[in-house]
C-alpha cells in the first residue's frame, strides 16, 4: 500500500537584516522563459555528521561542509518490510475505520496515540516532482508527530510541503525496502496546499485579485518547475526560500506586468558583499512587451546556515 509531513500552513513572511556575506563557489542558476532509528543510520555509513557537528573530512583536512537542504515536494509513508505492512493491517483491522478510503483509514490509525510505534517503523520519503529525493528523519523523536499530522485525509495534486534540514549519507538498502537516496535530518517541516498558499500572499493595493493571483501561480511555479531543484544548493535554498516566505516577489512581478512587461528570467548570483558568509543575490528579470527594454530587480538573501534568511529587501538592480 502507498502511504504521505508536516501540518504547519507557511504564511509568506517578509525578513531582513544586515548585509554580511561569504563565498560561494556554485556557477550561477538562470530559469529561463525499515525504522528510521538514529542508530541506524549512523551506523549504516560511518555516521551522518547530521545530529550536530560537521562531519569528518575523509582526507584529514578537518570538518566537511554540512549539506543544507531547503525542499519544496510531498512527503510519502512507505512500508520498509513485509512485517511492518502486515502489522498495520492487523492494528487497522481493529480500529474503527467503516466507510473510510485507504488514505483516511492510515490517517486515523496513525494518528492514534497508542499506534504511534508504528509511525516510527515507517518510512517517511520526500519526493520532488514525483521523484524519491530523500529519506526523511526527525532529529528529535517527537517530531515524529509531526510526520503524523502531515497526512492529509484527502490528498490533492497541490499540497506540497517545504523541508528544512540537514542532508546525510545514502540511505542502505535494507533501511527502506531497497530505496537508496540520501537521508535527511530535518529540524522544520511545513505543509500547505498551493490554492490557500496564494491566496495568504498580500495583495498590493494597486493590483485586483483577479489579475494578482495568476501572477503568483506563474511565479510559484515557475520556482518549482527549476531544473534539478533538490534545494540543496545554495542558488536552489535561496529560491525555494523566496517563493515560501518572501511576498514581495511576487507583488514586484504584478507590478511589472501591470506596466506590460513579462517575467523572463530567475537567476542566481554569488553577492559581491560575501566576505565571510554565504550570500547570493536572486535577481528577476522582467522586459518591456512593446520596447524590449530590461528591467531588473534583486533580493539578497543569506544561506550560510541551516535556515536561509533575507539579508536586502527586493529592489531595482543595475548591472555592473
Amino acid at each position: 500500500m502507498e502511504l504521505q509531513e508536516a501540518s504547519k500552513r507557511v504564511e509568506p513572511m517578509e525578513q531582513s537584516g544586515g548585509a554580511t556575506g561569504g563565498p560561494n563557489q556554485t556557477a550561477p542558476v538562470v530559469l529561463s522563459s525499515g525504522s528510521l532509528g538514529v542508530d541506524q543510520v549512523r551506523t549504516a555509513e560511518g555516521g551522518c555528521g547530521c545530529s550536530g557537528a560537521a562531519e569528518a573530512d575523509p582526507n584529514g583536512s578537518g570538518p566537511a561542509p554540512r549539506t543544507y537542504i531547503y525542499t519544496v515536494g510531498n512527503i510519502e509513508p512507505r512500508f520498509p518490510n513485509l512485517s511492518v505492512e502486515k502489522e498495520f493491517a492487523q492494528v487497522t483491522g481493529r480500529a474503527n475505520t467503516e466507510g473510510l478510503t485507504d488514505r483516511q483509514a492510515l490517517q486515523r490509525v496513525l494518528s492514534e496515540r497508542g499506534n504511534r510505534y508504528l509511525a516510527r517503523q515507517l518510512c517517511w520519503v520526500h519526493t520532488i516532482a514525483g521523484m524519491e529525493t530523500y529519506l526523511l528523519l526527525p532529529r528529535d523523536p517527537a517530531d515524529f508527530d509531526l510526520l503524523v499530522a502531515s497526512l492529509r485525509p484527502t490528498p490533492r495534486a497541490t499540497d506540497l510541503d517545504v523541508v528544512i534540514g540537514v542532508r546525510g549519507p545514502i540511505a542502505p538498502p535494507q533501511l527502506c525496502n531497497g530505496l537508496q537516496v540520501p537521508i535527511v535530518l530535518f529540524a522544520q517541516t511545513y505543509s500547505f496546499d498551493t490554492d490557500s498558499f496564494i491566496r495568504s500572499i498580500p495583495r498590493p493595493e494597486t493590483i485586483p485579485e483577479p489579475q494578482f493571483t495568476p501572477v503568483a501561480e506563474e511565479v510559484f511555479g515557475r520556482i518549482m518547475q527549476a531544473t534539478d531543484n533538490a534545494g540543496a544548493t545554495d542558488e536552489h535554498r535561496a529560491l525555494n526560500y523566496l517563493a515560501t516566505r518572501y511576498p514581495a516577489i511576487y507583488a514586484t512581478t504584478a507590478e511589472a506586468h501591470a506596466r506590460n512587461s513579462a517575467l523572463t528570467a530567475i537567476e542566481v548570483r554569488p553577492s559581491p558583499l560575501s566576505a565571510i558568509r554565504k550570500v547570493v543575490d536572486v535577481i528577476v528579470s522582467y522586459t518591456q512587451r512593446e520596447t524590449d527594454v530590461v528591467e531588473k530587480f534583486f533580493a539578497r538573501v543569506d544561506v550560510t546556515e541551516e535556515f536561509p534568511f533575507l539579508v536586502t529587501k527586493i529592489s531595482p538592480y543595475y548591472d555592473r
